[in-house]
């Protein structure tokens, strides 16, 4: 997936935006004149194609906070911890949606497979640190019934994604956050909130990780909960919609502070196979590709600059790239155990029906090396402190290498059973 944010417009209102890193405003499509100029946000338009010519299959856009122009206070973020959109222009904020993936399809060839109207909707957004507004989920219930509905007059076929929650628990629970939490119940079963029923929403219920990965036990019970939740409803699916490694984690790592050796990646590492693994995730989503923060959100740094500098690579995009360059769509996940390895090696594995090839990624967290017998030729991808995905081919025991994430490529055929 590569994600498009469709911009509020506090960009185009520079300080009075009252957003104090430029870097964290965004363009609006829409012009102060009403008129349409598909001319700004022309970076994210050019990943737009250049992700599509390299075969990234989907294309999810989402907000932030609803358009400046809709919003009560006129601006990006909220105030006094209260949505900040009124129900009479929840219509007007979805045909702004449609003329945008319109619009934006019009100028670069993508068709957008979903569009998120609300983000992380527990939290207040109402420091001026970013774009964002609050939800109750009766105010998401609304909106999305307008988003349904213009989709529908428009015959375009977008699907919806919510409730993008803050934190996984709040599919689960509403005890801190009332009217916003328990939402997989709320949203997704009968009940005066439920949407599930839209043809136009997917079937999803996505949330993000942040917050919820330590210690590693209460992350693995906390999404276990989430997969018996959603795999009570028929047809729904759990995704992971955003991730990066955001606060002190329990002491685990701290997210504060650029790395980009292998220490991180193999947090991330861990963090991918708890939400695949433990949370049956069927999407696993990060944020963001592309940083100019001193901060452990990037799997490519760039100088905080516009006219050029340096850009360097992390271990955690090529440990990321364990997953995503090889699990890919339609692919079903299998049962996988390495006997005698106990709990020192995390290790996944996908089917794939038409390449007749098995996926496995093995995480050795620890500082010392392990050897497995996958019973056949196995190619392997290994990322560690001193290699980037780096191939080789195995005609016998594989070793995984101390701190590492390695992809093994099975033909299913010749799988000892």
């Amino acid at each position: 997936m590569w994600r498009f944010n469709l911009g509020a417009g506090s960009t185009q209102q520079g300080r009075e935006s009252g957003i104090r890193d430029e870097w964290r405003r965004a363009e609006s499509l829409l012009d102060s004149n009403g008129t349409y100029n598909w001319r700004r946000q022309a970076g994210q338009q050019w990943f737009l194609q250049a992700a599509k010519r390299r075969g990234v299959p989907y294309f999810p856009a989402f907000f932030n906070s609803p358009p400046v122009h809709l919003t009560k206070n006129h601006k990006a973020f909220a105030d006094k911890r209260l949505c900040n959109i009124d129900s009479a222009q929840y219509n007007a904020m979805a045909v702004y949606a449609v003329d945008a993936l319109e619009g934006l399809h019009k100028t670069t060839g993508v068709s957008f497979d979903f569009v998120a109207p609300v983000n992380e909707p527990q939290w207040d957004w109402s420091d001026g640190g970013q774009e964002g507004s609050p939800f109750l989920n009766r105010e998401i219930s609304g909106l999305v019934k307008a988003f349904a509905a213009q989709l529908k007059a428009r015959r375009v076929s977008t699907k919806i994604i919510v409730p993008e929650a803050g934190h996984i628990k709040y599919l689960l629970e509403d005890s801190d956050k009332p009217g916003r939490g328990n939402q997989i119940n709320d949203l997704f079963t009968p009940g005066a909130n439920y949407i599930a029923n839209l043809p136009q929403v997917a079937k999803v219920a996505a949330a993000h990780s942040y917050f919820s990965t330590a210690p590693y036990d209460k992350g693995v019970a906390l999404r276990e909960q989430v997969a018996e939740r959603v795999s009570a409803i028929k047809g729904l699916a759990f995704w992971q919609s955003e991730y990066c490694i955001l606060g002190d984690n329990e002491g685990e790592i701290n997210g504060s502070r650029r790395d980009t050796g292998i220490t991180s990646a193999l947090y991330l590492a861990r963090t991918v196979h708890t939400d695949l693994v433990a949370g049956n995730a069927t999407a696993w989503q990060w944020w963001l590709a592309i940083s100019p923060y001193d901060y452990k959100d990037g799997l490519i740094y760039i100088e905080k600059s516009k006219t050029g500098g340096w850009l360097q690579d992390s271990k955690m995009l090529w440990a990321f790239g364990n997953y995503s360059r090889f699990v890919r769509p339609g692919m079903q996940r299998v049962e996988a155990t390495i006997t005698g390895a106990g709990d020192k090696l995390l290790v996944s594995a996908w089917k794939d029906k038409k390449t007749k090839q098995t996926v496995a990624v093995i995480v050795n967290l620890e500082k010392s090396a392990a050897t497995i017998d996958a019973g056949t030729r196995v190619t392997t991808y290994t990322t560690s402190a001193g290699q980037r995905l780096a191939k080789a081919v195995v005609n016998g025991p594989v070793q995984i290498q101390p701190e590492s994430i390695v992809t093994l490529l099975l033909d299913n055929s010749k799988i000892a059973r």
